[in-house]
């Protein structure tokens, strides 16, 4: 009898698929909820006090040898990432920005082949490049604007994000999950300080919700969302994890769709479709090869 192919390990998958579900929920709060024109200070409420509430609930202190690789960490995952991933949400139209983002799994996988000599499965690039089209479909239109330093922005943003996550693998802390979470959360939004406090207005008097908003952020799309990527990265192929986060933009869309009344149809519903399944085809050959 042959060896049985291994399967995904779907309970692994689907908890970290909560964290871009988590962060897809942001961008309807960010135009409809909070303070407008705040980017950078909203990123830093956003990650600074979960950092901090784990940092002392775990009272972990990250070994001498490690601190060069935590900061790297920091930086890629959270500090630089987040800088980012504003500058282009502002210059761009959101749609374009995804669809830059969505070249993470090739990042990824170029990464693995270019430094670990590991060649990637072609079902998993042909996955991954179907997911760039589908979200090109989806959210990309006619009146797209082209902006070259918010092009740049997500470009560099994506290449953080996807170093980040292929690093976290590599390197593998020596730290408990969520100690290694609220340092790079608490550093990264330590890194955020200037450009909220010295590069924007100073926040209003804020209502209730956005109160709620702000604390909603803070602990599920925050403490919450990064535990479980991180999770899922100790446990999953980088490749694998960062094709979840295609799941971000989808969220993003549906709350669209359903909340405010912005349609789906024709060549955007083939585009939805085409990333759901670039997701899942990811999920298959990377366990194949595991």
């Amino acid at each position: 009898m042959p060896p049985s192919r291994p399967s995904p390990a779907w309970g692994d998958i689907l908890l970290t698929a909560i964290a871009p579900v988590l962060w897809g929920t942001t961008y309807i709060l960010a135009s409809e909820v909070l303070p407008p024109g705040r980017p950078f200070m909203s990123a830093m409420i956003r990650v600074l006090p979960a950092g901090l509430l784990l940092v002392l609930l775990m009272r972990v202190v990250p070994a001498r040898t490690e601190w060069g690789r935590l900061l790297v960490l920091t930086a890629l995952n959270v500090g630089v990432f987040q800088a980012l991933l504003f500058v282009a949400a502002y210059r761009l139209p959101g749609g374009l920005a995804a669809v830059i983002g969505a070249i993470q799994p090739l990042l990824v996988m170029a990464l693995g082949w270019l430094v670990d000599r590991r060649a990637p499965a072609g079902v998993a690039v042909a996955a991954a490049v179907l997911g760039v089209v589908g979200m090109a479909l989806l959210l990309l239109s006619p009146a797209t604007v082209w902006e070259p330093l918010g092009m740049a922005a997500a470009a560099l943003g994506a290449a953080c994000m996807a170093t980040g996550t292929w690093l976290t693998r590599r390197w593998r802390l020596d730290m408990p999950l969520l100690a290694l979470t609220g340092w790079q959360l608490l550093g990264g939004g330590l890194m955020l300080i200037p450009l909220a406090v010295w590069g924007e207005a100073p926040l209003p008097a804020l209502s209730s919700a956005q109160v709620a908003a702000y604390a909603y952020l803070s602990l599920a799309g925050a403490l919450l969302a990064s535990a479980l990527w991180f999770r899922g990265i100790a446990r999953l192929s980088p490749v694998a994890v960062s094709s979840l986060g295609l799941l971000s933009p989808l969220v993003a869309v549906g709350l669209g769709w359903g909340l405010l009344g912005q349609a789906v149809t024709g060549s955007a519903l083939l585009g939805l479709l085409m990333v759901l399944a670039s997701v899942l085809a990811v999920q298959w050959a990377m366990a194949r090869e595991a």
